[in-house]
Parts: C-alpha cells; sequence; structure tokens
C-alpha cells in the first residue's frame, strides 16, 4: 500500500526540531575545551580523549558531530579546528565569540527553557530561573573571570559588526565619539579607524574599563582614544558632538530608554547627533529572523525589546531628536543616526 501524500514539506519543522541540539553541541564543545585542544594542530582521537579526559566510545560521536557542523575538519585520521572554530571559539582568538556562547550555555539556555512563563507574563523570567532580585548584567560581572570572557564575547561581535555599523554614515563632520557603554572600544576604535580625524572615548562601569585600556592600548589608534569611568545613567556625560550606543537600548524598559535618549540629547550641542547600533525589525515584524530571535532573547533576559526603525524614530523624537534615520548591514547589528 502506497504511504500517503504529505500536505505540507516537513524540512523547516524538522530542521527546526533539532536546532537545540546543534547548539548545544557547539556549547559543550567550547565549555569541554574541544577547540582549545586542537589550537596547536590535527590530533588523533586518542590524543583527545587524553586531552580532554572524556570517555573513549562517546568522543567519537561527539567530534564526528561537530565535523558534521562544519567546526571541526578531518585530516587523515586526525581532527583540525575549521577556520570558523579557530576564530570564533578558541580562547585564545582575539576574535573570539565564546564568553557570549559560555554565557548562553550557562544562563541563557536555562531562561529560554521558561519562555512559555516570559509570554504569559510578558517580562523576563531571571528571578524566576536564578532567584533574587539581581539585575541580569551583575551576573556577568561575578568574578574576573566571567567578566572578561563576557566583555570578550562582546569583543568578537564588536569585531564583526563595529565596521558595518560606523561606515553605515558618513560621520566625518564630527569631532568628537563617546561610546556610552563601550565595553571594550570596539565601536569607537572602528570609528577613529575610518574617520582620521574623530578622537573618541570609553565611558563604561569602572569594571568594565580596565579590559577597554588594555585593548585600546594595542590599537593604532590609541593615542586619538580615551577611556572614563562612569555609569550613563547616574553619571554627568562626557562632552561630545557624536554619541554611541551599542546593542544598549535593546536592553531597557521604554521608560528608562526615554530617560536615557533624553538625557543623551541635552548634553548634545545643535546639530550633534546620536548613533546607535542594534539590529532593525523589518517594519512588519515578520523578520530578520536575528532581529526576531533577539527580540524573544530580550524577553526572557532583560527589561527591553528589539524594534523597527519606525519605533525608533518613534522613541528618539520623543526624547527631542529631529532628523532620524536607519541603514541595514549585512551584520549582527544594523546603524540608527539621530540628530538634534
Amino acid at each position: 500500500m502506497p504511504a500517503p501524500a504529505l500536505s505540507a514539506n516537513p524540512q523547516p519543522v524538522l530542521e527546526l526540531l533539532t536546532a537545540f541540539r546543534r547548539s548545544k553541541t557547539m556549547f559543550a564543545a567550547v565549555k569541554l575545551g574541544v577547540f582549545d585542544a586542537l589550537g596547536d594542530g590535527p590530533a588523533s582521537l586518542e590524543t583527545l580523549t587524553t586531552r580532554l579526559g572524556l570517555h573513549a566510545s562517546a568522543l567519537p560521536r561527539f567530534l564526528n558531530a561537530l565535523v558534521g557542523m562544519g567546526l571541526l575538519e578531518h585530516r587523515g585520521e586526525d581532527y583540525v579546528n575549521s577556520p570558523a572554530a579557530e576564530a570564533f571559539l578558541t580562547s585564545r582568538s582575539p576574535q573570539r565569540l565564546t564568553g557570549y556562547l559560555n554565557f548562553s550555555n550557562r544562563l541563557g539556555w536555562k531562561l529560554w527553557e521558561h519562555l512559555e512563563e516570559s509570554l504569559q507574563s510578558g517580562t523576563h523570567v531571571w528571578s524566576e530561573t536564578f532567584g533574587g532580585d539581581q539585575a541580569i548584567f551583575s551576573h556577568f560581572y561575578r568574578d574576573e573571570s566571567d567578566k572578561y570572557e563576557f566583555l570578550m564575547g562582546m569583543h568578537g561581535f564588536g569585531l564583526i559588526s563595529s565596521p558595518h555599523v560606523v561606515a553605515a554614515f558618513d560621520l566625518s563632520r564630527f569631532k568628537k565619539l563617546v561610546d556610552l557603554g563601550g565595553a571594550t572600544g570596539h565601536l569607537t576604535m572602528a570609528a577613529c579607524q575610518r574617520y582620521p580625524e574623530l578622537t573618541g572615548c570609553v565611558f563604561d562601569l569602572p569594571e568594565a574599563t580596565p579590559l577597554a585600556r588594555q585593548m585600546i592600548a594595542a590599537s593604532p589608534v590609541a593615542d586619538r582614544v580615551s577611556v572614563q569611568d562612569g555609569d550613563f545613567f547616574q553619571d554627568e556625560l562626557p562632552s561630545a558632538d557624536l554619541y554611541a550606543l551599542g546593542r544598549i537600548i535593546h536592553d531597557w524598559s521604554e521608560e528608562k530608554s526615554h530617560r536615557l535618549l533624553q538625557k543623551i540629547h541635552t548634553a548634545l550641542p545643535t546639530g550633534g547627533a546620536l548613533l546607535i547600533a542594534e539590529k532593525l525589525l523589518q517594519e512588519d515584524h515578520l523578520g530578520p529572523d536575528w532581529a526576531q530571535m533577539q527580540d524573544l532573547n530580550m524577553l526572557v533576559c532583560t527589561e527591553g525589546r528589539e524594534r523597527t526603525l519606525s519605533e525608533y524614530r518613534k522613541l528618539l523624537t520623543s526624547a527631542g531628536f529631529s532628523q532620524v534615520t536607519g541603514q541595514v548591514t549585512t551584520s549582527p547589528a544594523d546603524a540608527i543616526l539621530a540628530v538634534k
């Protein structure tokens, strides 16, 4: 008897059914040090079994799955990191995303387990998942190792996206950029490299600025970038004709975002501007996938959300800005420019 014809293509459902398995496999490989164990070149299964201390029968199943995912490659009988794994998944790479992956494995994974509760309550499930009333950001900085790795994960994202963000508009008319919550200074350094007349300042919490000073000191624009400790909600902002907020606004409630934007508007001279780096939702909210998934991530993790350009325009004009334009990039962050 012939099999009944399918009423629709099952492939999207089948792919999503196993998507979490692929994510967890990558997270586990980072946590267990698989990519670091191959940092010096190809290694045999026997060698990796010894280096990693994993079960001899389980490890080849794990490694072969990583080959299938494009994160490892076979070289004869040996295993070797793929170029993507070497660049983004080894702890010694300056481009690494491991801090963000470890956050996703240790914290994000558990928060997403409670997505249903967030959808019912309309807010994050931090307290329900981990207990206590501390903000999520305090957990990024709970010890020096966590702080360093999380900031380096954000730095890896910044190296991918910041050059695109600072190239989205002609910023050559501005003289002084202050990046609020600028972390390692990736956006400021990218801007100063693109615009030779620009000087920059990274303004962030004192927990973050030592690493910013270290990263900037090694950059070719170190003589044009300074670092200042501060809380952009509480402290006076350094003077500038261009401020930047990279992956900041999407963390906060409408009220806190409005208050911060008003503060920036007040600090700017006429003709000054604010550069925002966030992923824009399409006007119909039906894409892109990265922004939609980040929007849900903000729901379970923070007070904030992702927005369309029209929604950013409404938020920014309510804070006093006049001209608001946006540019979609090919990177994990798009760009919005708001002029006073």
